[in-house]
């Protein structure tokens, strides 16, 4: 393994595990976006407690941190195909287990949804449809994120795409759906925050 390719590696983790939602709560707030809500440091929990202009901007900044890995890797190594895929999988991993927060961070979904926008744009858009279909219906980030989970991979099967993508994308969107479990349990006992909740808490607050 050469130097470039070591640089790229912890590059990638390096800037998968920048803490966005983290970052702009204590900019905005001046809060600790891990002691309020979910407790995730994820644009969905952002949007809540934060505003809507600092959940859309930690989605959108935590896809950059997948998209930009995957884009240097193809530049760096661009006859090393693979070497694209595993820096996607550790911005990913730096994202869920971001090593300037104690290992504790978000669930993964925008940082794969830039990721595989990059490797493969068509199952993604596919996904992400699905979750913005889900979201608008249901009201809730956790059905669209899950479900999107499961459109990637199959959609990816589906087409020609590398074995190697198409059992990236499969084992991404398990561990994703993982990082879901509390959520799951909190939807099949109703308990599940609706996407505007917050919204609606955040402008009550401001007119007592």
């Amino acid at each position: 393994m050469n130097i470039t390719i070591v640089l790229l590696i912890l590059f990638s983790y390096l800037i998968g595990s920048i803490p966005t939602g983290y970052l702009i709560a204590k900019q905005v707030m001046h809060i600790d976006i891990r002691q309020h809500g979910s407790g995730n440091p994820g644009a969905a929990n952002v949007y809540r407690i934060v505003g809507k202009w600092a959940g859309i901007s930690t989605f959108l900044v935590d896809a950059i941190k997948g998209f930009v890995p995957v884009l240097l890797a193809r530049h760096f190594c661009p006859d090393i195909y693979v070497i694209a895929i595993v820096c996607g999988v550790v911005a990913i991993l730096g994202h869920m287990w971001t090593i300037y927060l104690k290992f504790r961070g978000g669930k993964g979904v925008a940082t794969s949804a830039g990721v595989f926008f990059a490797l493969a744009p068509i199952p993604t858009a596919l996904a992400f449809a699905v979750f913005v279909i889900l979201v608008a219906i249901w009201g809730r980030i956790s059905i669209g994120s899950i479900f999107a989970c499961v459109v990637l991979p199959v959609a990816s099967w589906c087409m020609s795409y590398p074995i190697s993508e198409k059992i990236m994308a499969t084992a991404i969107g398990a561990l994703v759906i993982y990082k879901h479990i509390p959520n799951i349990k909190r939807l099949l006992q109703q308990k599940e925050l609706k996407f505007e909740d917050g919204a609606k808490k955040r402008k009550d607050h401001e007119n007592k």
